[in-house]
């Protein structure tokens, strides 16, 4: 039997990397996107590249119905496989004091960023359940740890991402599925654009921003099965910067 990962969001940044490491695991990849058809194509060469097969997989994590939908089918047209990895990648920011921040930049980033969780993972657990096996990998933050001026919404989204994490473990574990979380710190991506740089690293004890790299090595290791007895965990990735 193949083994599939879907990673939501893996068209670019750290989805990307993550999509092409297990790609080099020998995961078949089914690389979430919403919009860029072109980066997605991308994505998916990389991860042939790195030795692997995927597919592209449109949907908008956010629309409970729409992620549903492209579940269903893929596990229709795959009757005797299933989705043994999820991670839980795809995010946004819209970032402003809670002062000035529109009711439309809240939503929005909640809805991406935690509404998609139950949006996706709801659909994959099933399958987990039946096979006993399974792993929720989901992408939180730094943010959601300690929280980070303006970012009201980014920390409220990733704080209960962390806190379904920690639940969902305790419901799955007896039946071989973890779900653990990755709490990045400032990762070289386009997340971080806008931000500044020079005076960031002084804050971060290795001095440097993180690859995306780092944090698809993390979530490899979480995703085999040598990690079968770590779940409900959180486990930062940010070079020293919050502990």
């Amino acid at each position: 039997m193949a083994k599939y990962a879907l990673v939501t969001g893996g068209s670019r940044g750290i989805g990307r990397a993550i999509a092409v490491r297990l790609a080099s695991e020998g995961f078949t990849i089914l690389i979430n996107y919403v919009s860029n058809d072109a980066a997605a194509k991308e994505a998916l060469e990389a991860v042939k590249a790195a030795g692997g097969d995927g597919e592209l997989i449109k949907f908008n994590v956010g629309d409970p119905a729409a992620a549903a939908e492209a579940i269903s089918a893929w596990q229709a047209a795959h009757p005797d496989e299933y989705i043994s990895v999820l991670v839980n990648n795809a995010g946004i920011r819209a970032d402003s004091l809670l002062l000035w921040m529109e009711p439309d930049a809240w939503h929005k980033v909640l809805t991406t960023n935690l509404d998609s969780f139950y949006n996706v993972t709801r659909p994959c657990l099933q399958a987990m359940a039946l096979h006993r096996f399974g792993r929720i990998i989901n992408m939180a933050s730094l943010s959601g740890l300690k929280g980070l001026p303006g970012q009201t919404n980014y920390s409220a989204a990733k704080g209960g991402l962390i806190a379904a994490t920690k639940a969902l473990a305790q419901e799955m574990a007896q039946r071989g599925v973890t779900v653990n979380a990755v709490a990045p710190g400032f990762i070289r991506t386009d997340m971080v654009e806008g931000l500044d740089e020079a005076e960031l690293k002084k804050t971060i004890p290795a001095k440097r921003f993180g690859k995306p790299e780092e944090v698809a090595a993390l979530v490899a290791f979480l995703a085999s099965e040598d990690a079968s007895y770590i779940t409900g965990e959180v486990i930062s990735i940010n070079g020293g910067l919050y502990s």
